[in-house]
């Protein structure tokens, strides 16, 4: 993930501080400095880092702990929410009205159309009737990148390939567009900001008055994000942020400060290339994920969006009352492909989020997981049903289908095994068997993915 480098740092930091042997000047002096590098490394524009340290050093050193708390705990504190603040102190979420519109701006190449689809698919999912309107009538090829992108999502897209002003598009579709209770608007990009694309932008602003006028920028264009937003924030009235590619190897300290010093909120995230990588942007999550806490709510919205509620509860009774099959286990896997790597949601666990675990054996345990996906689909309705009928020949049948090995399918077998005898453990002994359940994992017998 982006900011890696930043998130290991940072939480080095923080264990000098459970390792000191108690807290003076010193110590605080430390910590400043390390903060320091490391957001400087991140390309986080030097004054906001000096501002940042500045106040983290002032509540260190004048302010007294809380009761409860240890003088080490209060000063990890300060610095998450010293960090948390940085970034805009609480997620700054869309509200949808009927007819709500919302203008997408930004230069070349900064996946403003992919991030049209991923939140047109964001709040489609969510039971809004959303629809995307294709301004961008200045780059070769914009009109049919969106309508692909709005087929694959199955949102109306509403375009004109042949008309070369926007603002007649706009009048065009007007009334067509009332019905709809989120309307999407894309515009012309250019290699920079000049005076052009100001007057273009400006003439939409005007014509369409949207709710909200979002700025798309990547990741990866360091501290020239600072001047991009202000000057985009000055000509166009720039409500909120998205920030695209941010699963890279970019340092992205200068897109986030970039917001910061513009008092403009990042809106959304952009984690990946598929259309469900985007997250609403929540400080509080954000560095808790980078200091090492997790982030159980965006987790949870995850989990949400990947399965309907009521199945998710039908199959959790299941799975505790010993129940389940191969049709149910094929399910979860299919909800949780939908979540993203399974490194992302290891991120958002608190305490997986600060193993080390080596990428070597996740993506050892993530390839693991899709053979398994793929067996199942290689299976036929009776075998999903009654796992228990898989035979040898069965077995030899179901690793031709699938390109896994008989190895890989048996494994499988045993996990759904292991796994359903531990459930009815549970379920039958309640909080005696989970005593057992937890003597076994403490003795080392651990669920192998």
């Amino acid at each position: 993930m982006v900011l890696d480098k930043l998130g290991n740092s940072l939480r080095e930091t923080l264990k000098k501080i459970t390792k000191g042997v108690f807290v003076d000047e010193n110590l605080v002096n430390e910590l400043v400095k390390d903060i320091q590098r490391a957001l400087l490394q991140a390309d986080v524009n030097v004054h906001l880092v000096l501002n940042l340290t500045k106040e983290i050093k002032r509540r260190a050193l004048e302010e007294k702990e809380p009761k409860g708390i240890s003088k080490k705990e209060f000063l990890i504190q300060i610095v998450y929410e010293e960090l948390v603040k940085f970034l805009g102190y609480e997620k700054q979420e869309i509200q949808i009205k009927p007819n709500t519109k919302i203008l997408f701006t930004g230069l070349y190449g900064s996946g403003k159309s992919t991030s049209i689809a991923k939140v047109a698919r964001y709040y489609s999912v969510r039971g809004q009737k959303v629809a995307i309107l294709g301004l961008d009538t200045f780059r070769p090829g914009a009109m049919d990148q969106l309508e692909q992108l709005a087929s694959q999502i199955k949102v109306p897209a509403f375009l004109d390939k042949k008309e070369k002003d926007p603002a007649k598009i706009y009048k065009q579709y007007e009334k067509e567009l009332k019905s709809f209770d989120l309307v999407l608007i894309d515009t012309s990009g250019r290699d920079a900001l000049n005076e052009v694309l100001i007057k273009e932008i400006e003439t939409l602003h005007n014509l369409i008055k949207p709710q909200e006028s979002l700025l798309v920028i990547s990741a990866d264009i360091g501290q020239t994000a600072e001047k991009q937003a202000k000057q985009f924030h000055e000509s166009c009235s720039i409500t909120g942020i998205i920030i695209t590619k941010m699963d890279g190897t970019a340092k992205a300290g200068g897109a986030l400060s970039a917001c910061a010093a513009t008092k403009a909120p990042v809106k959304f995230i952009g984690t990946g290339e598929k259309v469900q990588d985007l997250e609403v942007f929540s400080p509080e999550g954000f560095v808790g994920r980078l200091l090492g806490m997790g982030d159980l709510e965006s987790l949870l919205e995850k989990v949400r969006e990947s399965m309907d509620e009521e199945k998710a509860q039908d199959l959790g009774k299941k799975f505790l009352k010993g129940e389940f099959n191969f049709l149910d286990l094929h399910e979860q896997l299919q909800a949780m492909s939908g979540m993203g790597s399974l490194s992302k949601i290891m991120e958002m666990i608190p305490g997986l989020s600060n193993a080390k675990v080596p990428k070597e054996m996740v993506d050892v345990q993530e390839d693991k997981l899709k053979r398994w996906k793929y067996s199942l689909q290689s299976m036929t309705k009776e075998e999903l049903e009654e796992p228990e009928i898989l035979t040898r020949t069965r077995i030899e049948r179901i690793a031709k289908g699938s390109g896994a090995n008989t190895k890989e399918v048996r494994d499988l077998l045993k996990q759904y095994r292991q796994t359903r005898k531990m459930m009815k453990l549970v379920s039958t002994k309640g909080d005696r068997g989970m005593e057992q359940l937890m003597k076994k994992f403490s003795k080392g017998s651990r669920l192998k993915l």
